[in-house]
């Protein structure tokens, strides 16, 4: 850790959480810029991180600065942002007012348009992006559980922020194509909706050659919107993003020797999407498959799977029953 300044997480919900605490374990200088309800949660109970891999990590609620007020950015070496896309404005917003002008802010969110939308609100500030290729799933009681594995990537900037912000068990990696990385993980983003319409872990989703299917073909009309655009998506595994449709076709006890091989998922993994409907929030599925739409109009390509998903979710969300336990035949609109 090279900054002596406070990392300032900004929308701590259950990532933001999961890697300030982390970054607080390791000795850094934490603030989190939280709701009212996640600071009462970490005042009461403190800091609990747990891994798929058995880990745990505890901090006291006093090893931490906590506030609701947006002036906690004011002394911000390096500033984290964890909201949710729709979100992003209204934060940049709060940094611009706040956080001093040299603070580096580094996005952590889902999508590929939030990095352009902190640089339009910031001015000249240093703005990188970033992935965060593992799910955490805020457990309660100040219990903030990572369900999947995976390195985050930061943008490669002659200061080495990546490095700076590595630490044991949270490892940043520089990238040169972050932008290619972003859609990479978009793509197999595309499957946190079927997470959230079947209500099932991901584990046992990915399991079933079916629900891998319907992943398969989503994902296949993801990447032809992608090539007609000239994206190159940058895989987060060892597996190229354009072989992963024909992998997720693949028999199951084939697949799941290569699923093993290349990635950790816990047993009771959910999406993040998951969650929201299970809290009854709106989703960010205008972010994830409403981007590859976008870039599928403006090429003329036929995304019909995708389309009858996102009209899935909405209902979903109107209806505020939670995930609908749909099955693949159901999504598909065959039965």
């Amino acid at each position: 850790m090279v900054t002596d300044r406070p990392i300032v997480v900004a929308g701590a919900g259950a990532i933001g959480c999961f890697v300030g605490g982390m970054l607080a374990a390791a000795g850094a200088r934490i603030a989190l810029l939280v709701r009212p309800r996640v600071k009462t949660e970490i005042e009461r109970f403190g800091l609990r991180l747990t891994d798929f891999d058995g880990s745990e990590k505890k901090l006291g609620a006093g090893q931490l600065a906590l506030s609701e007020d947006a002036s906690i950015l004011h002394s911000a070496g390096i500033v984290l942002v964890t909201v949710k896309s729709a979100d992003t404005a209204d934060v940049a917003d709060q940094i611009a007012q706040h956080a001093p002008q040299d603070a580096v802010i580094v996005s952590l969110q889902n999508g590929v348009g939030n990095v352009a939308v902190l640089r339009e609100r910031l001015g000249g500030r240093r703005v990188l992006a970033g992935m965060v290729p593992f799910n955490v799933i805020a457990m309660g009681e100040g219990r903030f559980h990572r369900s999947t594995s995976g390195d985050i990537h930061v943008g490669e900037d002659e200061a080495n922020t990546a490095a700076a912000l590595s630490v044991p068990g949270l490892t940043m990696r520089a990238s040169r194509d972050i932008a290619g990385v972003q859609w990479g993980k978009l793509i197999i983003n595309l499957n946190n909706a079927l997470s959230a319409l079947s209500d099932m872990p991901l584990a046992a989703q990915l399991a079933n050659r079916d629900w891998r299917r319907l992943f398969a073909d989503q994902m296949a009309e993801g990447l032809a919107a992608l090539k007609a655009a000239g994206i190159a998506p940058v895989s987060a595994t060892p597996i190229p993003a354009n072989w992963t449709p024909t992998l997720l076709k693949l028999p199951d006890v084939i697949f799941n020797a290569i699923l093993g091989r290349t990635m950790k998922i816990d047993p009771e993994a959910r999406s993040s999407m998951w969650q929201d409907l299970k809290l009854g929030r709106k989703t960010e599925i205008d972010y994830l498959q409403g981007a590859v739409i976008a870039l599928a109009e403006q090429n003329k390509i036929a995304v019909p799977l995708m389309r009858r998903i996102v009209a899935l979710i909405k209902e979903a969300e109107a209806a505020g029953n939670g995930p609908p336990r749909l099955t693949p035949q159901q999504i598909r609109g065959v039965a």
